[in-house]
């Protein structure tokens, strides 16, 4: 087999997505630990539960979208469960199943923690980019996920922020 080695060009916009890749996720981890003590996977998760109807989801439904293991996510609920950030209990619908629901101390937590992300992610990357640069990252991120997701099996947990009736954020 050939491969298809990147030229300049394609390397040089690889080179700097992988360095995103690496220091956007420290930068919004630094962030949390420091003014929330949790990690920003900590975080996700009790903004995904914060978001479902009655701040609750089955634990598969919530490593769906969080695009996590259920073995990382139920080591992450552990965690938060220990510090009263969440709950778990039997699925009333099916007994064999477990559900995570918010406490209202992880609901608080995840109100307080709220204005610190945002602002974090605002000075690192919303704020870098104009608003035609936004629609155009949104437009490069769809493209990545269209290969990365192909059956679009996760499309619910990236495009659940799209306008009704938009198929994707670059897509019209």
């Amino acid at each position: 087999m050939d491969t298809r080695w990147l030229d300049n060009q394609q390397k040089a916009a690889w080179v700097r997505l992988a360095a995103v890749l690496e220091l956007l996720p420290a930068a919004l981890d630094s962030q949390l630990r420091r003014d929330s003590q949790l990690t920003h996977f900590d975080y996700f998760v009790l903004a995904i539960l914060s978001e479902a109807p009655g701040r609750t989801l089955r634990m598969t439904a919530l490593a769906d979208h969080t695009t996590a293991t259920l073995a990382r996510l139920s080591h992450v609920v552990q965690r938060l469960e220990a510090r009263g950030l969440l709950e778990r209990f039997p699925c009333p619908e099916d007994k064999r199943a477990t559900n995570a629901r918010l406490t209202e101390q992880g609901w608080k937590k995840v109100q307080e923690a709220a204005p610190g992300h945002v602002t974090t992610v605002r000075e690192n990357v919303i704020d870098a980019l104009s608003p035609e640069q936004v629609g155009q990252l949104a437009a490069i991120a769809d493209a990545v996920l269209h290969r990365l997701d192909p059956e679009r099996a996760r499309a619910a947990v990236y495009e659940r922020y799209d306008e009704p009736g938009q198929r994707g954020c670059g897509e019209s």
